[in-house]
Parts: C-alpha cells; structure tokens; sequence
C-alpha cells in the first residue's frame, strides 16, 4: 500500500487505496474491510499526500505528522478519535509540538487520529512515510 494512493473521501467513512482510473473516475478498495468500488467525479476526494497541518512556523505534511505519531506509538494503534477534545489537542501537541491551535480544531485532530488508527490496524509501514518525504523535498 502506497501513501501516494490513499484518499479520503468525502461523506463516506474510512480510507480508500486507488486501485486504477477508469473514464469516469476511480476504483478504490476500503482499507477498513477490502470492498472494491468506483469513485466518480461527483465525489469529493482528497489525496492524503496533498494534506498538511497549520504550525505557527510552516505547514507540516500529514505524511510527517502520520510518521510522528507512529515513533510515538511505536507504530500500534494511538489512543481513539473518541477522546474528549482535551484529550486529543493534548496529545496532538506531543506528536506536532507548536501546531496552530487557532487554525487546527479538534475535529481535524479527531480526523488524523482516526486516519492514523486506520492505517495502523492495516499494517501499514509508516517507514515508508520518510522516504517519501526526502524525495520530495529534494525535488522543490
């Protein structure tokens, strides 16, 4: 499973991997249980590569904050997105120290967190994520 092809999509829960394009949009598996179906373009998708968190220096790649929290948890599931909102912004400031507490709300830590849940009960090698950060850095 590559990062480069994990979406969410908007209105339906989970992530999806993109399997492969079709005319009309994409096929995409659920990372929760494995069902395969077309995503068109009336869905609103979102690459999980293009997403970044607000600091008060930068904005961070996901990737990077995915990464963070997986040294933290040794890469084993964190705690659950159905924390108190204390809970979760105190333990999101752990993981991402000086991120931007006016632009980043507790539903987009929930959100991460769950993502993060997600891709870990799927294995998924969080090792990877720092690889793919190099690369592009280098290229910009």
């Amino acid at each position: 499973m590559e990062f480069n092809k994990i979406i969410a999509v908007t209105g339906k829960p989970g992530l999806y991997e993109i399997l492969s394009q079709t005319k009309t949009g994409v096929i995409v598996k659920s990372i929760i249980d494995g069902k395969r179906f077309p995503i068109t373009a009336t869905h609103n998708v979102s690459l999980l590569e293009n997403i970044a968190i607000y600091t008060y220096e930068e904005e961070v790649p996901l990737a990077q904050v995915l990464k963070n929290i997986a040294d933290k948890e040794d890469s084993k599931e964190a705690i659950s997105h159905k924390e108190s909102a204390n809970k979760l912004t105190t333990y999101f400031s752990e993981v991402l120290p000086g991120y931007d507490e006016e632009r980043v709300y507790a539903s987009n830590i929930k959100k991460v967190i769950q993502w993060y849940n997600i891709l870990a009960k799927a294995n998924f090698d969080f090792s990877t994520l720092t690889e793919t950060e190099e690369t592009t850095t280098e290229e910009a």
